[in-house]
């Protein structure tokens, strides 16, 4: 009898039991998000600056939801150019998780952005970003696989505010990828992630119509 999982308990053993999903570790297989990044504007920076000011006020306060889209992933959007045609941006699925920690509960959710069909964002809400960024990957893996766009790669971000992956998926396989975890605070992070960002949407605007 087939087994129906909800997207919000999938796992990548799953994927790969299900659809043959690989892991594949070699760098020439996502070059993007090493490539040369393009140079951020003193402007983009000193508004970088502002949303990590943002995030460690919220941090002091210990509250986070349903302010991360606010706050982190709304200002990278726009920076990116996201907003922007040819360019959309549609919510297409929340999701409600939840993971106990002891005596703790924590629930969150995850809220899918698709843009353009070939850049997906999941964007792991909860009241201290407890869930880890390996909650959102096994999730928004499952919907790239199920999207209509199969010539080219897709690519995703899992983020909850102040940790960020990326992922690329080719559906020859199908085979995935993964960058570094960039930290907001650390090491230019929130910086990286922006120039990914640009890079990528530069990379698949020619692309869509």
């Amino acid at each position: 009898m087939a087994q129906t999982v909800s997207v919000d308990q999938v796992t990548l053993y799953d994927l790969e039991q299900r659809f043959g999903l690989r892991q594949v570790e070699s760098g020439g297989f996502f070059p993007e998000w090493q490539a040369e990044l393009p140079k951020l504007t003193d402007a983009e920076q000193q508004r970088l600056a502002r949303v990590e000011a943002a995030v460690a006020n919220l941090e002091h306060r210990s509250v986070l939801e349903n302010t991360v889209k606010l706050a982190v992933i709304a200002p990278l959007l726009d920076l990116a150019g996201l907003f922007l045609p040819p360019f959309y941006v549609t919510t297409e699925k929340t999701v409600d998780i939840e993971a106990a920690d002891n005596s703790l509960t924590v629930r969150g959710r995850l809220d899918i952005l698709v843009l353009q069909d070939r850049l997906w964002v999941m964007v792991i809400e909860s009241k201290r970003a407890e869930f880890s960024l390996k909650v959102g990957i096994p999730q928004v893996l499952s919907y790239m696989l199920a999207a209509p766009e199969r010539r080219q790669p897709l690519y995703g971000l899992v983020t909850h505010g102040t940790d960020f992956i990326f992922l690329k998926l080719d559906h020859a396989g199908p085979n995935y990828a993964r960058s570094h975890q960039f930290v907001l605070g650390q090491n230019a992070g929130l910086a990286r992630v922006l120039q990914i960002m640009k890079h990528l949407a530069a990379a698949i605007s020619p692309i869509e119509g």
